[in-house]
C-alpha cells in the first residue's frame, strides 16, 4: 500500500466523504487545503455521456472565461507578411511559416496555442501527427484557422480555454488559480460548463453531464453537484 506525505493525508481525511457539493462550497474545500509552494492551477473534470469515436458525439468548443485562467499562454501563429505582423504586434510569442514548420518538425514546441490563417494549412497540415495529439492543431471550428489573427491571439492570451472530449467521455480544463477570489472562481467554473452544456453534441442520449469535479494541481477532487454547476 502506498504511503503519503503529511500533507497528501491530511488533504485526503478533509475531502472524504464529501461529495456533490456546491461550486462555492468545494472552492472553499479546494482553497483552504492547497498547500504547494506555487500557486495551484484549479482544474475541471466533466465526464459526460457521449462517445467521441462517433463524429455525431464529439464535444469540443471554446469559452472566453470571464476571469482568465491566472496562466501566461503562449502564442504560436502560422502567417505571412501583413498577417504575420499584425499577429506580432498583438502579442504573439512565435510568428513564421515553413520557419516554424521546420521547429516544430524538429521537436521544438514552446507554445500553448496555435493560430494560423487559412492559406497556412497546407503547411500546418504536415504537423497533424505532432500537433495533433496535443490539442495544439489549428481548427477552424474553435477560431483558430482565421484571418482575424490579432483578435484570436489576444483572446488566447486574455483567459480562452479550448475543450475537447477525450475517448472516455471526458472534458478537463483549468479555470484559475487557487489564489483567485473564490466569486471569480465560481464564475469562471459556471462560465466553463454552461459552454460545455451548449455544445451538447445531436447524438448524444439519456444524461450528458454525468459527473462534473474539481481539484487544485496538487490536491484530491471532489464531485459537484451538476445542477448547481450549470445555474448562473
Amino acid at each position: 500500500m502506498a504511503k503519503f506525505g503529511k500533507r497528501t493525508t491530511a488533504a485526503r481525511a478533509a475531502f472524504a466523504g464529501k461529495e456533490n457539493l456546491s461550486v462555492e462550497d468545494a472552492i472553499a474545500l479546494i482553497q483552504g487545503n492547497a498547500k504547494a509552494k506555487f500557486d495551484e492551477t484549479v482544474e475541471i473534470s466533466m465526464n459526460l455521456g457521449v462517445d467521441p469515436r462517433h463524429a455525431d458525439q464529439m464535444v469540443r468548443g471554446v469559452v472566453g472565461l470571464p476571469n482568465g485562467t491566472g496562466k501566461d499562454v503562449r502564442v504560436a501563429v502560422f502567417a505571412r507578411g501583413p498577417k504575420a505582423d499584425e499577429a506580432k504586434a498583438a502579442g504573439a510569442d512565435i510568428v513564421g511559416a515553413e520557419d516554424l514548420m521546420e521547429i516544430v518538425q524538429g521537436g521544438k514546441i514552446e507554445f500553448d496555442r496555435c493560430i494560423a490563417t487559412p492559406d497556412m494549412m497546407p503547411i500546418v497540415g504536415r504537423l497533424g501527427k505532432v500537433l495533433g495529439p496535443r490539442n495544439l492543431m489549428p481548427n477552424p471550428k474553435v477560431g483558430t484557422v482565421t484571418m482575424d489573427v490579432a483578435d484570436a491571439v489576444k483572446a488566447a492570451k486574455g483567459g480562452e480555454v479550448q475543450f475537447k472530449a477525450e475517448k472516455a467521455g471526458v472534458v478537463h480544463a483549468g479555470v484559475g488559480k487557487v489564489s483567485f477570489d473564490a466569486a471569480k472562481l465560481a464564475e469562471n467554473i459556471r462560465a466553463f460548463v454552461g459552454a460545455v452544456a451548449k455544445a451538447r453534441p445531436a447524438g448524444a442520449k439519456g444524461t450528458y453531464m454525468k459527473k462534473v469535479s474539481l481539484s487544485s494541481t496538487m490536491g484530491p477532487g471532489v464531485s459537484v453537484d451538476v445542477d448547481n454547476a450549470v445555474t448562473e
